[in-house]
């Protein structure tokens, strides 16, 4: 009797995240001398510090156990993919079999979730071979679990028909098929199979918008939203809403995300963590970094991905110091961080010079927390050395890496050699970016001052040849900004856009102020070969200009204004919009293809290096 009671408390437990009063069980058990002589309340333990996270105890307990059954198996593997680490599952899987054991219905769905989560296909297809060997072949939840693989990796068709294979399909394999269809752009197939479901409920209606923003078609994912609001469907599970302020994120949508969050107050899902963390990253990535610090601050529970929401934001915002203290408070708090954490907190050094900081919290990243640095983290700390004059560190660094520099990393060099005067090695960057072969003009642009700066003519001519190419594939520069009720979008050069003859208007008084006050137009960032007069006349119309006037002349005085480029904000529009942010005391906030601009009073967040 007193066995079974513990079995229903850890379960109570591991159903509602209650590690603490868990371990007090794990503790009870061990005391009244249960834990050696039941493998069913070992496995439930497992299970227990899984699904609340506690990986390592989990893992611990597993190790210590002198009998194992295809449940304790299952149970780590659980323990694993709920702490978002399949690779580990897909390792410890190998070591199953030294046990002398063969997989069940159980386990070949733990592991075929890994593999789906890891995208681990070619592993996934010889489990499934597996599988259709085994005496559980017929097995429904396995079958959905393929169909989810399949999907996740790319392959819908694979997941059609292991689909078609299931004999008495439900809303989970339905589900699966569905978001693999929306995630793999076939929409209309996905909106067919919806319509063929008797019953639909909240979950496929999940499916369609979560395979709808990993696809990225997230207008597509806000009008399902909107027509699920319309059909009222009871919102009893918080994922939907994660996955729409999802999409409001990438959208850059701050007033949708805004009334999203309304939404989510109002059906008291505020301390569900992963719409919290949702929460958290789209007003970072909306640009309102202070509003993802209060609802950070408000999260009674944090994981790893709250913490790195926050250091990452805060690093893109520019306020590196805060994301170097988050960094330790969450140390403190007992959290190890992951790999994206590293990219936000090396970034944050570069934007203050902290060189030995950032080498320091690189070297910690291999050696404290077995972490593989990827390519994006050195290229942070390349940004790093860079930004503080240490360019032959930068070199060294380029030419001894594991992995093959790309143009973009090559230019981030060329540029900090312009920003610090060092031509010699501009040069000899740029021959190698000129053997890469440039594909993006501001690439090119760069390219050709360096070799004007040198006197290199030759190479000068040899690159005004190959931008002539590159305009006609160059993808058109645009800028958005949302002043509540719509989104106005607008592009380079446009001739037809909302409220022309003001914004022009508004422009030039601008421009004769910023005269006035010493600028002169940067023409190098033109790419046409023309007269002055209209390279300045280019430089004008830069759509991030358009959207900048227009937030001015429809937006409350004093109000921040918010705009998204899809492109790196050229030179001389940062010039513009510093002088503009002076001329007018407002905040401009740019989001642009590399990081977030806060111009006030004539500086910007990023200290005129980007």
């Amino acid at each position: 009797m007193q066995h079974f009671h513990f079995l229903h408390q850890l379960q109570r437990c591991a159903r509602f995240h209650f590690p603490t009063e868990g371990r007090k069980l794990h503790a009870h058990i061990i005391k009244i001398g249960l834990y050696d002589c039941s493998l069913k309340l070992c496995n439930n333990l497992i299970d227990m510090y899984g699904k609340c996270g506690l990986l390592d105890d989990a893992l611990q307990l597993f190790d210590e156990m002198h009998h194992r059954d295809l449940a304790s198996w299952a149970s780590v593997f659980t323990a694993h993919n709920e702490a978002n680490q399949p690779q580990k599952t897909l390792l410890l899987f190998r070591n199953m079999f030294l046990d002398g054991l063969r997989p069940d219905h159980f386990v070949f769905a733990s592991v075929v979730k890994a593999c789906a989560n890891s995208g681990a296909l070619r592993v996934g297809k010889q489990v499934h071979c597996q599988f259709l060997k085994s005496v559980f072949s017929v097995d429904d939840v396995v079958k959905s679990s393929l169909v989810d693989m399949y999907a996740k990796c790319g392959l819908p068709d694979n997941a059609k028909s292991v689909f078609d294979s299931i004999l008495v399909k439900n809303l989970i394999c339905s589900s699966a098929m569905i978001s693999g269809y929306a995630r793999c752009g076939r929409k209309n197939e996905a909106f067919a199979l919806l319509g063929e479901l008797g019953e639909k409920n909240l979950q496929c209606w999940t499916a369609l918008i979560s395979g709808f923003v990993q696809n990225g078609n997230l207008i597509d994912a806000v009008d399902v939203f909107l027509e699920v609001r319309r059909e009222g469907v009871d919102m009893r599970d918080p994922f939907i809403l994660s996955s729409i302020v999802g999409a409001c994120a990438s959208l850059a949508a701050l007033q949708l995300g805004k009334q999203i969050h309304r939404l989510v107050l109002g059906l008291g899902y505020e301390c569900s963590l992963f719409v919290s963390n949702a929460l958290v990253d789209m007003y970072a990535k909306c640009s309102d970094i202070v509003e993802a610090k209060k609802i950070f601050d408000s999260m009674l529970t944090r994981d790893v991905v709250s913490w790195t929401s926050i250091i990452v934001g805060m690093a893109q915002h520019g306020q590196a110091i805060e994301a170097l203290s988050l960094y330790d408070d969450m140390i403190l708090a007992g959290l190890k961080p992951n790999e994206v954490t590293f990219v936000g907190l090396i970034y944050a050094c570069s934007h203050v010079g902290l060189v030995n900081k950032g080498k320091s919290l690189f070297k910690s990243m291999i050696d404290d927390y077995k972490l593989s640095p990827s390519l994006q983290h050195y290229t942070c700390l390349l940004d790093l050395y860079s930004r503080s004059g240490h360019l032959e560190d930068a070199e060294n660094l380029l030419n001894t890496m594991p992995f093959q520099p790309d143009e973009a990393v090559w230019a981030a060099l060329l540029s900090a050699c312009k920003q610090h005067g060092n031509t010699e090695m501009g040069v000899r960057v740029a021959n190698r970016l000129l053997i890469l072969g440039p594909k993006d003009p501001s690439t090119c642009i760069l390219l050709s001052n360096t070799y004007a700066g040198a006197a290199l003519w030759d190479n000068v001519s040899k690159l005004r040849k190959q931008m002539a190419n590159l305009e006609v594939r160059k993808e058109p520069g645009y800028s958005s900004i949302d002043s509540g009720k719509e989104t106005t979008t607008f592009y380079a050069g446009e001739a037809l856009y909302p409220m022309k003859d003001a914004i022009f208007s508004l422009l030039k008084e601008f421009d004769s102020e910023m005269r006035k006050r010493g600028y002169l137009p940067d023409t190098t960032f033109v790419l046409h070969d023309m007269e002055q007069q209209e390279k300045e006349r280019q430089l004008f119309w830069h759509s991030e200009r358009l959207a900048v006037a227009y937030g001015i002349l429809r937006t409350v005085p004093g109000s921040v204004i918010r705009v998204v480029k899809n492109l790196r904000i050229c030179g001389d529009c940062h010039t513009v919009i510093k002088f503009i942010s002076s001329i007018t005391s407002r905040k401009i906030v740019i989001r642009d293809a590399n990081r977030f601009h806060h111009f006030n009073e004539g500086a910007c967040s990023c200290n005129d290096f980007w």
